[in-house]
Parts: structure tokens; sequence; C-alpha cells
């Protein structure tokens, strides 16, 4: 009994409290002893009162974030935990604590450590102090892991879309190596032709105007592509051109049809057209490879745009924001999983006149993945999701809203609450919500309203014009 008094006087709880009180506070509880390495609270599991760290270390971890544990924090000898829980009224652990080291704990049951606070006054104060302190540790990790929580479910839908351009570029550059070992070849053949200077002037200049042409030509659509496909394989046949199959596609795509084979072919004569179509071909295609190059590496330059605007990258945490942009950088990160629902049709209804606001815009960009993709959810395979924005007051409101099911009435009033989620379980966290509200109400001092019934669900944003 003196062993275990003397390791309660460790932490702050019970320094001012007299022996008299510590002996009668050790008589109620009891020792718990935890091997290292061993598992003694799970999460979800019934929250059972109060312990207090006589020896060893406990580290916290949580799954909310998903099937990752995550570090919440680590207990020395002298702290204690339990009383936040019952404090708050939460029935279950929100993390799972293994043994560092080997432990030995102090445990009173909840109805005990009530009466203890009843004959102890003195230690409400710290015990309110460090739950407080624990449950903001645990917040912080929460929107940190959150904020992960929403890049992970972008991450996805990214990576495909820079998979499509990137394996573009490989594919092109793959076949531009190719076609370019061939044009050597090619034009050897295209000198050993019995051409005058005047003539070999011509063919250079070919592939330039018939680049020229096609970039300002509209393009074909496809039943008149292969209409002209099989007019110039015909014509390529007819003149002794065995491999027309090959070429007929890329000369039709560049603007060729049979009355400009015509026209070349007086002007070369009395050299045979099939060297030099086979030669322009292979510049065109090399033409059409590198343009394919360009357009992916364009693609990926604007999703790595989009993605640094989204994140605020170089920026300062604090600063002057266009909200329409916002939102249409993360329409534009969301546009992956738009195109899962291609019967989704998004509304923009913008004030145009909305003044810049001073705002946290990283985390208001949460607040918007958020709130869009519980609107993309919500939707069926068709539907419409509205983006409206208005100035009310000294506020700028920004709407999110969908045609879908709508939230029922008596789940409303919890949809904030962390951990509360209406979808299947893998599907989401219950904490989005909960990051939306602490980062409209918590940093930027707005307000949120929601109306919702079948067919109208709104999530109305305000934030103050200037925050600073």
């Amino acid at each position: 009994m003196i062993h275990i008094i003397q390791k309660l006087r460790l932490g702050r709880l019970f320094v001012n409290l007299t022996d008299e009180q510590l002996h009668w506070i050790a008589a109620q509880g009891k020792q718990v002893f935890v091997k290292q390495g061993d598992i003694f609270i799970k999460q979800g599991e019934s929250a059972e009162g109060f312990y207090f760290l006589l020896a060893g270390e406990l580290e916290f971890t949580t799954n909310d974030f998903g099937n990752q544990n995550v570090h919440v924090i680590n207990l020395k000898p002298g702290s204690f935990f339990g009383p936040e829980l019952f404090l708050l009224n939460i029935p279950t652990f929100l993390g799972t604590g293994h043994a560092i080291r080997n432990s030995h704990l102090f445990h009173l049951e909840e109805n005990v450590f009530w009466d203890v606070l009843a004959e102890c006054p003195s230690i409400i104060r710290e015990v309110l102090r460090a739950a407080a302190r624990l449950w903001q540790n645990y917040e912080e990790v929460l929107l940190h892991h959150g904020k992960l929580n929403a890049i992970d479910t972008l991450s996805a839908g990214l990576a495909h879309e820079l998979n499509n351009p990137a394996a573009s570029i490989i594919r092109s550059a793959a076949d531009l190596e190719k076609t370019l070992l061939t044009l050597p070849s090619f034009l050897l053949k295209l000198y050993q032709l019995p051409l005058t200077q005047n003539q070999l002037a011509f063919i250079v200049d070919l592939p330039c105007n018939l680049i020229a042409q096609q970039k300002m030509s509209a393009r074909l659509d496809p039943l008149l592509q292969s209409d002209r496909e099989h007019e110039v394989l015909y014509w390529l046949e007819k003149h002794g051109i065995l491999n027309g199959w090959q070429l007929a596609p890329t000369l039709v795509k560049a603007g060729i049809n049979t009355q400009w084979l015509d026209t070349v072919t007086k002007e070369i004569f009395p050299s045979p057209p099939g060297e030099i179509l086979t030669w322009l071909e292979a510049m065109l295609t090399g033409f059409d490879l590198s343009s394919e190059i360009k357009q992916g590496s364009a693609r990926i330059s604007e999703l790595v745009s989009n993605v640094k605007k989204y994140s605020h990258v170089g920026l300062a945490p604090l600063q002057e924001i266009n909200v329409h942009e916002e939102l249409e950088n993360t329409l534009k990160i969301l546009q992956y999983k738009l195109k899962q629902k291609p019967g989704v049709i998004i509304n923009r209804e913008y004030d145009k006149n909305l003044p810049r606001i001073y705002a946290y815009g990283s985390e208001l960009n949460q607040v918007w993945t958020n709130l869009i993709d519980n609107a993309i959810d919500a939707i069926d395979e068709k539907g419409n999701l509205w983006v409206r924005t208005i100035k009310e007051n000294n506020r700028i409101v920004v709407e999110i809203a969908d045609d879908g099911l709508g939230i029922p009435p008596k789940i409303q009033a919890r949809i904030f609450e962390p951990f509360f989620t209406t979808k299947d379980i893998g599907k989401g966290t219950g904490i989005g919500l909960d990051i939306v509200r602490r980062i409209v109400i918590g940093q930027h001092k707005g307000d949120i309203r929601v109306f919702s019934e079948p067919g109208n669900t709104r999530f109305q944003v305000c934030l103050p014009i200037c925050t600073v």
C-alpha cells in the first residue's frame, strides 16, 4: 500500500492530497500489470473508469483514419486517462493502448472515481486540465490525419488521371523512336530518285505545308475519315504502292485526298510517288507522335498545377483568396470522381461581384472537397450538383447542393458529430463533416447551415469577408 501511495504522488493529480486521503483512494482501486507489447485496451471497447500509470510506458493509437494505426500519445508514470471519456459522455475507448515497457497501473471503477472527486474536490481542476490536454492532442491528430485522409481520397483518382497521359507519353516516345530510325533509309532512297533541285525543294516543303494545313483544318468525323481512306487506298494501289493500307490513315488525317496526290505526282514526274509518300507518311507520323507527347506533358503539367493551387504550396497559410478560383480548383481535383458518374451535371451559380476574403486557403479546400465529395456520393447515376455563391451582409455564402435522397430528419442533428457516418463500412470515417465544422467555425469564425429533404440537400458555408 505504501508503495502505491508513493507512486500516486508522482503526478500532479494527487500531489496535494494527505496520506489519509491517498490511503483511502488506494483502498478503493486495484492494480493492473501489463507486459511489454501487450494490448490492454482496444478501440471501441467500453470505457471502464480511471487509470493511473504507476510505472512503465504506454502508447495509444487509433485506426479512425483507415486500416492504418496512427500514433496519438505516449503516457509515462504520473499520467492518467479515462476521465475524459465519461466526462464527455463517450462510452467507448477512442484508441488502442499497448505497453511499450512492462507497465504497472492503478485502476478505479467509474462510480468509485466519482466518489473520489466528491471526497477530494481539489483534484477536479487537474482532472479537467489533463483531460483537455489529452483531448486537444487527439483533436490535433484527427485534424492532421483528416487532411491526409482527404488527400488519400484524391490520390487514387489523381494517380489515374496522371497514368493516362504518362502511358501515352511512354507509348508515343517508343513509337517515335522507331519512326526516327526509319527516316535515314527513306532519305537515302529519296535522294537516289531522278529529281531536279526544284522537285527536291518541293518535296522537302511538303511536310511543313501539310502540318500547317492540318492545324488549320477541322477534324474529320469517323465516317468521312473512313470514306477518304478508302479513296486514297484505291489510288495508292492503282499506282502500284503495295503498303497503301499503312499510309492511307496518316495521309488522310493530314488532309491529303486523291486530287492532292494527282498534283504531287505531276510535280515529281517522272519519279514514282511510292518512295516519296512513304517518307512523307513517316514524317507526318513523327509529327503526330511528338504532338501526342506534347499534349500528354501539358496534361500532367496541368494536373500538377491544379494540385499546387489546391494545396497552396509555397504560400502563406493565411492569405487573400478568390473563392471561385478555389472552388474551381477543387472541382478539377475531383474530376476523376465525376467521370465515374457521367450522369451528374455540375451547375455553377456564382455571384460575379463576390469580394475576395482572407482565409486559410488549403484548409478551406478541405471543406469544399468534403462537401462536394459527399454531394457526388448522394447522387445516384444521374442528378444535379449545384455550386453557388452569394454575398450576405458582411459575409459570403458558399452553397453546395444536390438533388439526391437527402439526409433523414432523425440524424440531421448528428451529422457533424465526430465519427458519425451514414456511409457503408469502409467508405466513410465520419470525420469529414467534423473537420468541416472545425475549419469553418473554429478557424474562420464562420457558420454552417444545413437544409435537407428528398431531392434537395443544401450545405451553406458562411464566411466573414475579412478574417484578419
